[in-house]
This record gives C-alpha cells, structure tokens and sequence, in this order.
C-alpha cells in the first residue's frame, strides 16, 4: 500500500495442514465509519444508472475484477478455504481516489465468477486497514477460535496512522465476511511508520507460521516466525537488494516448482514491489529466485528479474492453500504515477487475472518466471472464424472483433524468407509481424516481433481515451536470440491487455483506452514472410456482475 498517495489524500479532504481438496483448475468496528459507509453505498446504488458514462462501460472488464464502486489498488488476504477463494483488496466505498482504506471482499469457486460482499475490515480510529494477510488458522493455533480445534480465517495486516504503522491480528466466525480485532492489538510494532504489508504464510518443514513484513523507507525486509500468529520472533533481514526505488512494498513469497528440472525440484522465489522509481517509471515488482530454511531467503544470485515488460503489474499477492499446492498470483493492475487519474469516474482499478506460476530455464540456462492464466480456457466459446496460414511480405488479414466481448487471440508463428539487406534507398526496412487492434476512427494500438533485434513490442500511443504524460506508450521485451518461431496469447478484456509470449516466458500486462470501441485486429507480415502454425480467436464467457459497454 502507498503511503504517500494516502497520507496526502487524508490531508487533503500447532501444525497446520496442506489442503484436502480434490485439484479443480475449472477490536469491534467504528460505528460512525460504517455508517458513513452503509449511507454512501446507498445514495451511490440509487443513481449508480444515471452516473455510468460511456467510458466507465467501455473500460470495464468482464472477466477482471474490478470494484463495483469507489477505489481499488492491492489485492490482499489472498487464501482458499476449502470451499471458497477469496479476494480482499484496499478499498475506498467513498470516491474513485485512493484514501479512507478499508478491506473489499470477493468469494468466488473458479477465481473468476466473483461474487460481491460487504467490506470486510474497516478504517477505524487506530488507521487505515492498510495491506496484509490472510490464513486459514485450521487447527486454531492462535486460539482465537473457541470450542476446541476448529479454526477458521485470520487477517494480519497493517494499521496506519501518519506517524505510525503496526501490524494487527483480526479474526472471523463467519467464514471470512466479517473480522473481529483481537483484543490485544498490535502484535508487531517496531515505532515505524513505513512498516507495513506482512505476507504471511505457513511453513510446513519449520513448522510455524512465517511473516514478511517490509520497512518500506530502509529498503529491507524482516522475516518473523510464530506459533500462534499472535506472538512474532524476528529470524532475520533481507535487502537492500534489486532494483532501486524509493519503497520497498507488498512483499509476498512462494515455494514454486522447477519444470523441466528434477523430479521434486522447487525454489523459493520472493517478490518485492517497488515504487516510486522503478525502471519503466512509478511501480513495478520484481523478483529473486533462491532458497528459505524456516528463518532466512538466501538468492542464487544478484540477478534483477521483472515480473513484467510493461507497467500495470504491481503489488503481486501469491494465494495461501491453493488446491494442490499450485503456485498462484492476483495483482493490481495499475501504476501509481497516474491510477487516480484514468479515464472513469465511478470506479478505478482492476486485478490481473489469477496467474498460475512456475520456473523455467531459458536459453542461456537461467531460471526465470513462467506465467500463464490459471483456468482459462473454461470460459471459451465457440471461436471466430480466423482462417490464416501464410503471409507473404506485404498480406495482411483483418478480422471483425465480436462486439465489445472479452476475447483470447492464440498464434503461434514461424518468420521465414528473412532477406539479407534490409534497407533501400536509404531507408530501413524492419522485418516484422505484427497484431493490431483498431476502430474506424483511427485509434489503435499493435503487438509485434521484429525479426531482425528479436524484440517484442506493444504500442499503445496511438489511443486516444488518456492523455497523461507518465502514461507510457511503448514497451519493449527480449525474444530468445535467432529464433525465428513465438507463440502468442493475448487477452483483451474492457481497459485491460495480457500478454503472454513464448508459453508465458515474457509477460506484459497493460491499460489500454481508446475513445471509442476497437472493431477490428488485423494480422500482417511486412519485409519478411510468415507461417501461422495455428491461429485462434475466442470470445470469453463474461463472469463479472458489472455494467459494461455491450
């Protein structure tokens, strides 16, 4: 969670257990806040109609989660209960602006047909409820569940005040919809007050509970242990370390499978968000790739991995007790140089779709993050027609886009016929194929891959719905060197733009707004030929209880 955006917004206005679940991919509240909530919630419901503008329904996604109202950044609280998944989130009910943060709620069974529930942990007179945890405490370690064993969910999370930041425990009887303060809050203080975002989970072979909390301002991380969630023992510290930036936030951390590796190879790998002053501008997370025993994270070495080669992927939470230990992620899907500023006025920020990862070597033998979508192939429907096999240099095939639906575009394309000279009369000549998304008003923005540089690209410059001089409108990534072959996925969905290259080698995770509807994606192959080995479009089945532009 951002400090500076919140604190300038104020001024201004026991042994767990590993999940037995059959694999399935398809202190009391503030009364004068939760008034002020319940009164909001209901004026803003009762001319929520009136309010919606075009551009609120053209930039809502159907199968992203956004919020049904008001402000949304960090997801958090990202755990499966055995019955449900949950997504809490920071959540302000009042105003599409960052401040007043509270704890939305989401319940869904497949991590995409979310349902809405009321906000869980509120602001109060001891802070804001900013980022954190939740566990499902089974076997009732912290005792907070009375009658015997049984246990239910725990909230760890940050309080914050502007001169202070401490960690507190809530804990809910009814299955996650509401949190009870315990009594004895905080459970972790250090007199900071830029000491947030605990990630806490267990740890199996230790057998204790682990929480990574960051000093945001010291660029470093603590590691605690507990037996009880209640009681914190400092094991060690991680950092400075990666990219530089002005805070260290959000820090989560998973143990994720090798593919292609040993039988039973895993890594632990720990991710950091970092704003402002990460590389492409604002927020960014990175990632290091390394080993844990129960008390510190050693890395492999001093490389700086990114999650991602655009910029709206930040504040990366892993899921607690996913169905057979799948390594799963939610992030925000925004950057904080300009979230408070795009273009809709009843609503603002939405999650990337839940990412299930693992590690891969690459070509130069270095484990990297693979990233793909978790279970999406269920939400398919029957596939445009997209009869394409071969480019020659110059062909292009366009393809009317089916309304303003979500859609999956999959291809997978060998280059062929690269001439040795790529110039004439002075000129450059670039060898490339690229996707482009478009409407009759002139506005688009493309995907690529030059043959030449192996390069990935996203250009998002020439949409005209936001203008903002942070906003970046070209993105670039590495392709496997002299490789003339790459795969494609790309999910388009309202504002939002996925993409997944080479199996989900190269992630980039954009907005895109364009004032009026794109119509049309349009293959081409210029200076070079190209072999579409496959080719598919399929709109996507809408999940998502929310207006959008049909």
């Amino acid at each position: 969670m951002n400090m500076n955006h919140v604190n300038l917004l104020k001024t201004k206005s026991r042994k767990n257990y590993s999940p037995e679940t059959k694999c399935d991919l398809n202190k009391p509240k503030a009364k004068n806040f939760k008034e002020k909530s319940l009164a909001v919630a209901e004026t803003k419901a009762s001319v929520a109609a009136a309010k919606l503008g075009i551009h609120d329904r053209l930039y809502r996604p159907s199968i992203h989660f956004t919020p049904s109202q008001g402000f949304m950044n960090d997801p958090n609280g990202l755990v499966f209960d055995g019955q449900n998944y949950h997504l809490y989130y920071q959540h302000n009910p009042f105003a599409p602006f960052a401040g007043n943060v509270h704890w939305g709620h989401a319940i869904s069974k497949d991590l995409y047909n979310w349902q809405d529930k009321p906000d869980a942990i509120d602001e109060t007179a001891e802070g804001q409820a900013f980022s954190g945890s939740a566990v499902y405490d089974r076997h009732n370690s912290s005792g907070l569940f009375s009658g015997g064993k049984e246990g239910g969910l725990v909230a760890i999370f940050t309080r914050s005040l502007p001169e202070k930041q401490s960690q507190y425990v809530a804990y809910s009887k009814d299955g996650g919809d509401h949190f009870i303060d315990y009594a004895k809050n905080p459970v972790l203080d250090v007199g900071s007050s830029s000491f947030r975002d605990p990630k806490v989970l267990w740890h199996a072979p230790s057998n204790k509970w682990i929480m990574i909390v960051s000093h945001a301002r010291a660029h470093k991380l603590s590691f605690y242990g507990s037996y009880d969630l209640l009681t914190w023992m400092h094991l060690s510290d991680f950092g400075p370390e990666g990219a530089f930036a002005v805070d260290y936030e959000c820090p989560a951390m998973a143990e994720i499978k090798v593919e292609g590796g040993k039988a039973g190879e895993t890594r632990w790998v720990l991710f950091l968000s970092i704003n402002p002053g990460a590389q492409l501008g604002g927020s960014s997370t990175e990632y290091f790739i390394g080993h844990f025993d129960g008390e510190r994270f050693i890395p492999e070495d001093k490389q700086i991995r990114m999650t991602d080669f655009a910029k709206e992927c930040y504040a990366l939470q892993t899921y607690n007790d996913m169905p057979c230990g799948a390594s799963t992620y939610i992030a925000w899907m925004s950057n904080w140089q300009y979230t408070e500023e795009v273009p809709t006025q009843t609503w603002r920020g939405a999650m990337t779709l839940p990412r299930q990862m693992v590690l891969k070597r690459d070509e130069y033998g270095d484990l990297r993050l693979v990233q793909t979508p978790y279970g999406l192939e269920a939400l398919r429907q029957a596939p445009v027609q997209f009869d394409v096999h071969y480019f020659n240099s110059g062909d292009s095939k366009k393809v009317a886009l089916p309304g303003n639906k979500p859609i999956e575009l999959l291809l997978d394309v060998t280059l062929e016929n690269l001439a040795d000279v790529h110039y004439k009369n002075n000129k450059w000549l670039p060898p490339r194929f690229s996707v482009t998304f478009s409407n009759k008003a002139g506005e688009e923005f493309s995907i690529g891959v030059d043959a030449i540089y192996n390069q990935l690209w996203l250009d998002r410059s020439k949409l005209r719905g936001f203008d903002n001089p942070f906003f970046t409108g070209q993105f670039s990534a590495s392709l496997p060197q002299d490789v003339r072959s790459f795969q494609l996925r790309i999910i388009l969905d309202g504002s939002t733009l996925e993409i997944y290259a080479n199996g989900g080698m190269v992630v980039g995770t954009a907005l895109v707004y364009p004032d009026q509807a794109l119509e049309t994606v349009t293959l081409s192959a210029s200076n070079v030929s190209a072999r579409v080995e496959n080719a598919a479009l399929y709109p996507l089945k809408k999940t998502m209880n929310r207006v959008t532009l049909d």
